[in-house]
């Protein structure tokens, strides 16, 4: 006796959407989705908002403009949503959970804001809730840290989880130019939105450092604010220096242990060394560098976002549920480790890099260094550089306490002999936070 039909509905066809529907309707790989899901898969409905408009491979007779009442269906088995948001995704995704229905979805913001809740409602309600593609678009780091690496003790998990911000930097890196003529070729090529706010300011490599943090540690996702520093203020001056350091500007998503039962998840620029692993990822790939006790480093790289390689990932979700449709069973929701506790950004230490514009006059070092000696901020090197009636000082710190080196910034910034504050960024080492 052959198994029943798993059943598909689709929330969503834009890129992503339309990538998933031609993936599950290929011919050519029929066979190999049966083999992998132990049985065939149909999509019977696709949610959108206007059914006029032409969808490349998807049979207007799939086409609904209401997606609340298909995710409220008694006939399907797995609802796949691609809206991204809050609302109403969420509202959806919670009306299939509470009809058993398994969910997929690559919505990172959803699933950081209240993904625990989610996840505890799907098993409730003897369901799946899968989510590979709202890290890394197509590197399946989720289910690597879900399943490969459940047995092991995560160290600390960095990556280049925003092809976005790392186009812009690998084009200010490789070609000399700024921080807005990057920008600007990003959102000429489709890389940059028209507002890049969530990128630049790594609203969206923060939420997905919440989603890692819950796989590798067992922290919450409860919508809890993380450190996020944007990269707004790095310019060609700093790439450059970055460079003849030894270094390469990414702005990274890092979430790693701190002591026995600490946790720090923050997003921000950093300093890496040129000959670590994460250095050599350009344009707008993505990569996750994964430090475990015994496993040691480990790294994923691939396409971080476009709608094939999101809809991969996607599909390996459906298939897994579809498995489970037909075998009777629903993984069990990630675990919450209560012993761990968050550990403030102010409170760790790193190496700095540090740039100000200062007046070219008698007195200017002393005074500067003045503030970094009253916050015990110890300079490690120093590079200046004149132009006109002005002069560039950057600074390599010693390894200084967070806090401290925002309140030397802070100090800086009041002296009528500084003019500007440039860039302030951590260096990541060897060990380093």
């Amino acid at each position: 006796m052959n198994p029943p039909v798993v059943r598909v509905g689709v929330v969503g066809a834009g890129f992503v959407g339309n990538a998933l529907v031609r993936l599950l309707n290929d011919p050519s790989r029929h066979v190999a989705l049966v083999d992998a899901a132990t049985t065939s898969l149909e999509v019977v409905a696709v949610a959108v908002e206007d059914p006029k408009k032409p969808r490349d491979g998807i049979a207007p007779e799939l086409l609904t403009t209401d997606a609340l009442a298909l995710a409220s269906r008694d006939d399907i088995d797995i609802l796949v949503e691609l809206i991204g948001g809050i609302e109403p995704a969420r509202t959806y995704i919670e009306a299939a959970l509470r009809n058993g229905v398994s969910v997929v979805t690559a919505n990172k913001t959803l699933m950081a804001e209240c993904g625990t809740a989610l996840a505890q409602l799907a098993h409730q309600n003897g369901a799946d809730l899968f989510y590979e593609a709202a890290v890394g678009g197509g590197i399946p780091i989720l289910r690597a840290l879900r399943s490969s690496l459940a047995g092991e003790r995560i160290e600390r998990v960095m990556g280049i989880v925003n092809g976005t911000t790392n186009y812009i930097l690998s084009k200010m890196s490789s070609e000399g130019i700024d921080y807005e003529t990057a920008l600007a070729e990003a959102q000429a090529l489709g890389y940059a939105e028209a507002d890049p706010t969530a990128d630049v300011e790594a609203f969206d490599a923060a939420a997905k450092v919440q989603i890692l943090s819950s796989l590798a540690f067992g922290t919450e996702l409860v919508g809890e604010q993380i450190s996020r520093e944007g990269m707004v203020g790095v310019r060609a001056i700093d790439v450059e220096f970055a460079q003849r350091a030894g270094y390469v500007i990414k702005l990274l998503g890092v979430a790693e242990r701190i002591g026995e039962n600490g946790i720090s998840r923050r997003a921000h620029p950093a300093m890496v060394p040129a000959e670590h692993p994460l250095a050599s990822v350009h344009g707008a790939m993505n990569a996750v560098f994964v430090e475990g006790t015994k496993s040691g480093p480990l790294m994923w790289l691939g396409q971080g976002a476009g709608g094939e390689p999101t809809a991969t990932a996607v599909l390996g979700d459906v298939l897994d549920a579809a498995r489970n449709r037909v075998s009777g069973r629903h993984d069990i929701p990630f675990s919450v480790d209560e012993t761990l506790h968050s550990v403030s950004a102010g409170d760790l230490t790193s190496v700095f890099y540090i740039s100000i514009d200062v007046a070219d006059q008698p007195g200017v070092l002393a005074a500067v260094a003045s503030v970094f000696g009253e916050h015990e901020v110890s300079i490690q090197s120093m590079e200046q550089s004149g132009f006109g009636d002005e002069a560039r000082l950057a600074f390599l710190t010693h390894r200084a306490v967070t806090r401290n080196v925002h309140a030397t910034i802070d100090d800086l910034a009041k002296l009528d002999c500084v003019d500007s504050i440039g860039a302030c960024i951590r260096v990541i080492d060897g060990g380093g936070q």
